[in-house]
């Protein structure tokens, strides 16, 4: 007869059982943009804000979808500051002008602007921000001096001071580079913060390891790891340069008169505020709308993007 201590337990192993602590093999792994995109999707704002930038590009390239009127062709004094009409449904200007298909129209240029500020600023930013940040010591020293030299200037200011200098040259193109060519060091700020913590990670280490050169490194690994900010970024820099458009339109060193414009139709407006505030109300709202809606953007992504604030909701 056995000692009854001598007797130990042992679970019986079936087949149920096995796939308890098996790997998924089959899954998808996980990365930031599937959990940035997964998180993006269950927010209402998220749609809503895309919703507006969505309609906001449709008025840009396609404005005769929402209106057939001229926005300047058929400016007749007899209709200066009546109220709605049938084909006019916002009204019309002091000179006679049809507001909605002035909104209509201002979209384009006011979107233009942003977009290619958005790109020269973004572009400048980033790669004065990733080589400071990758390569450091004295060209790090350099280029962050360069960058809180235009970080002290006050962009819109800078671009006043452009576009008085060469009013004979004013389009798209110069009032792009006046905004963005001093817009672009907080980008760099950013961009070189993240190269700097990018390039401290395992992986880094490892393609050097195996004989990779510095210049390669960058491109393949850091790069791509650090241009999430960036997209961000990009998205309130392009609200910025929207209101920074409107802003030297108002102040009337803008793309012209002759240009549809958010910010020239507010400052025409103006001296008739009391007796016909609707003409300077409406494209404050559309300019207020286009703004808004690239900043709720931008901060959503940016809040998708962080692990940290993810968890925390």
């Amino acid at each position: 007869m056995s000692d009854p201590l001598s007797r130990r337990y042992v679970a019986p192993v079936t087949m149920e059982q096995l796939p308890t602590d098996a790997v998924r093999v089959s899954g998808k792994p996980s990365n930031l943009w599937r959990d940035a995109w997964y998180d993006l999707r269950r927010r209402p704002l998220f749609w809503i804000s895309l919703a507006f930038v969505a309609l906001l590009l449709l008025m840009a390239v396609w404005p005769t979808l929402f209106t057939q009127v001229p926005p300047n062709n058929q400016c007749l004094l007899e209709n200066s500051n009546k109220g709605p009409t049938g084909d006019h449904i916002l009204g019309f200007t002091f000179q006679g002008c049809d507001v909605f298909s002035r909104i209509v129209h201002g979209a384009s240029t006011s979107l233009s602007v942003g977009l290619l500020s958005t790109i020269i600023g973004s572009g400048i930013g980033w790669i004065m921000g990733t080589i400071a940040g990758y390569y450091g010591g004295w060209v790090d020293s350099l280029l962050s001096r360069i960058g809180d030299m235009f970080f002290s200037i006050p962009y819109i200011l800078a671009a006043v001071v452009v576009m008085t200098v060469f009013e004979k040259y004013r389009n798209v193109f110069t009032l792009s580079l006046a905004i963005g060519g001093f817009a672009w060091a907080a980008t760099a700020r950013v961009v070189r913060a993240e190269v700097m913590r990018v390039r401290q990670a395992e992986f880094i280490t490892a393609s050097k390891a195996v004989g990779r050169s510095k210049f390669s490194t960058l491109m393949a690994h850091v790069v791509p790891n650090a241009i999430a900010p960036l997209i961000v970024l990009g998205t309130l820099a392009l609200a910025g340069g929207i209101v920074a458009e409107s802003t030297l339109a108002f102040l009337g060193v803008g793309l012209g008169t002759e240009t549809m414009s958010w910010g020239a139709d507010i400052s025409r407006a103006q001296s008739t505020l009391r007796v016909a505030p609707m003409s300077l109300i409406y494209p404050s709202i559309a300019l207020t709308t286009a703004v808004l809606s690239f900043v709720v953007l931008g901060e959503l992504l940016r809040d998708a993007m962080d692990p940290k604030a993810r968890a925390t909701r």
